[in-house]
């Protein structure tokens, strides 16, 4: 995947083990701690079926119908996963 320009670093979607589901910019990652720094992120609050599951938000961005939170610069814990997303989904959450 390549950098964004806009945002500085790798979009990818993270998920923690308290069911949180994050888009954002990729900043630095300390897998000992299972700890992962974001900017730009997202949360997706809801997604319809659509989507496809969560992989689907990180290969076709947010289908019509998902809820999503505002952007901040975050660090969240417990990460489970995280997935590289295409350019075309990292421009639907830019939106």
């Amino acid at each position: 995947m390549s950098k964004s320009k806009s945002k500085g670093g790798r979009p990818v979607l993270v998920t923690t083990e308290y069911r949180g589901v994050f888009f954002g910019y990729f900043v630095s990652e300390d897998k000992a701690q299972r700890r992962i720094t974001l900017k730009g992120a997202r949360n997706c609050i809801y997604w319809p079926p659509a989507n496809n599951g969560f992989l689907g938000l990180a290969c076709d961005g947010p289908a019509k119908g998902s809820k999503i939170g505002p952007r901040a610069d975050i660090e969240l814990t417990g990460v489970t996963c995280v997935a590289e997303c295409t350019e075309s989904a990292a421009r639907l959450w830019d939106q």
